[in-house]
């Protein structure tokens, strides 16, 4: 059986402090309430024994004379304490409190030829002298420990606001806003000692300025090595179009194209870290990108390939019978509102990677505003599972690890998510989900032409 858990609210700092609060506040209110009751308890009962013992002198003094008692005394009473009767009996003189006709009463007994002489004092008023301290303390306790509460409740409060807006800029920081700081008051005061509190959110500031002016480096490190290369290497693609032909030739020109890519993939992942750009939003068929793509790749390839959907269960275009290699599978088309161009660019970065790090079959699908491209390969790396696609990482030698760092950065830019996974048997899977097109307006109303004739 499971153990029951508390409310997530109770782990809170404000709940820890009110209860530790209300604790010490109920102890402190306890511990100094029976200090002052025993104290006036014991002042009251005091003056009444010294009262009761003095009104026995003068009871016994008259008793010896052979005097009449008066109204308050009597010779072995019969509401008085058994105790008390016995330790006059023995010849001492004691005083305890008991009762008589209903009411607190102090006694006060003497020895008297064998017998008991006792006095009598009315303790009520005494007793509810000491009743109504005691309801004093509690109300006066229960009111201390709401105000205290509520002032101990107020700073916690303070305390704790300021942790919430320093945890909620570290999370913007981790989201990527760089720009995002505390500025917590104490800091920016230098005459105001700095706390606690203070002292963390000024780490953070400090934390993510450096952070900033790191990434920022490093962007402007990777912009400028792109772009001094991309002289050079136009140079160097014209020089090797004037190579005589041949597998040398070849190479050179195959190197070139790869060096040019790269180029290209880091000035786009220059311009995606500095945040500035900007998206054309239209209404497309997600089917018709999808298959858009798959020509695309192919023809880059070379290979002899075409798309197949659900409602063509055919073995692709160009009557070979061929399998195809990126097969599209449109479940359920939708419309979604999205710039076709970086739409395009990631599902092409996914597709190429599904055929140089996995294997057949690459499965593209298509379900509502959902795409999962969908290989036969290893899966990917743990790494990549757990952190997302790291630049310049990969497995096997293959690649440079850009083209998941660009997909992943322009989903971002288009508002969609990108996820990876593997498949339950093996094989990698991301998967697109892209944010729905809008409903459409209702349609405007159309002018009434008013009444036609025939002149």
């Amino acid at each position: 059986m499971p153990r029951p858990r508390l409310p997530r609210w109770t782990a809170t700092l404000t709940w820890k402090a009110a209860l530790f609060i209300t604790v010490m506040c109920c102890v402190l209110a306890a511990l100094l309430g029976a200090l002052v009751h025993t104290a006036v308890t014991t002042q009251t009962v005091d003056q009444a024994r010294e009262k009761a013992l003095e009104k026995l002198d003068s009871v016994t003094d008259a008793y010896r004379a052979g005097g009449p008692l008066p109204p308050y005394a009597a010779v072995d009473p019969p509401a008085l304490p058994r105790q008390l009767r016995a330790l006059a009996v023995d010849g001492e003189r004691g005083t305890m409190i008991g009762t008589f006709g209903g009411r607190p009463t102090m006694w006060a007994a003497g020895p008297a030829d064998g017998r008991a002489l006792a006095v009598r004092i009315d303790h009520a008023h005494a007793a509810r002298t000491i009743n109504g301290l005691d309801r004093a303390i509690v109300g006066s306790s229960v009111l201390a420990i709401a105000a205290t509460l509520l002032v101990g409740a107020f700073a916690v409060t303070r305390v704790t606001r300021r942790l919430h807006l320093t945890a909620q800029v570290a999370r913007r920081i981790g989201a990527g806003d760089l720009d995002a700081r505390v500025n917590d008051p104490r800091t920016q005061e230098p005459h105001r000692p700095p706390d606690e509190v203070a002292i963390v959110s000024a780490a953070l500031d400090t934390m993510a300025a450096t952070l900033q002016r790191k990434l920022l480096s490093e962007q402007r490190f990777t912009a400028d090595v792109a772009h001094e290369l991309r002289t050079p290497l136009t140079g160097l693609t014209a020089a090797a179009e004037l190579l005589p032909e041949g597998r040398p030739a070849e190479l050179v020109r195959d190197r070139v194209r790869t060096m040019r890519a790269l180029t290209e993939d880091l000035l786009e992942i220059s311009r995606l870290d500095a945040g500035g750009e900007r998206v054309d939003l239209d209404l497309h068929r997600l089917g018709e990108v999808t298959e858009r793509v798959v020509r695309a790749a192919e023809a880059d390839t070379g290979e002899t390939a075409g798309p197949r959907s659900e409602t063509d269960p055919g073995t692709g275009t160009g009557g070979t019978g061929a399998r195809p290699r990126t097969e599209v599978r449109v479940l359920r088309d939708a419309t979604v509102e999205t710039d076709r161009r970086r739409l395009e660019r990631v599902l092409g970065n996914l597709v190429a990677n599904a055929h140089r790090h996995g294997a057949a079959p690459v499965v593209l699908t298509v379900d509502g505003p959902v795409v999962t491209v969908a290989d036969g390969g290893p899966g990917y790396p743990a790494y990549l599972l757990a952190h997302g696609p790291a630049r310049f990482r990969t497995e096997g030698g293959k690649g440079h690890g850009l083209g998941l760092t660009i997909a992943v950065g322009q989903a971002e830019v288009i508002g969609a998510r990108l996820r990876f996974g593997n498949g339950p048997d093996g094989g990698a899977v991301a998967r697109l989900e892209l944010p729905d097109a809008p409903p459409p307006g209702p349609p405007a109303p159309c002018e009434d032409p008013g009444p036609s004739g025939h002149p």
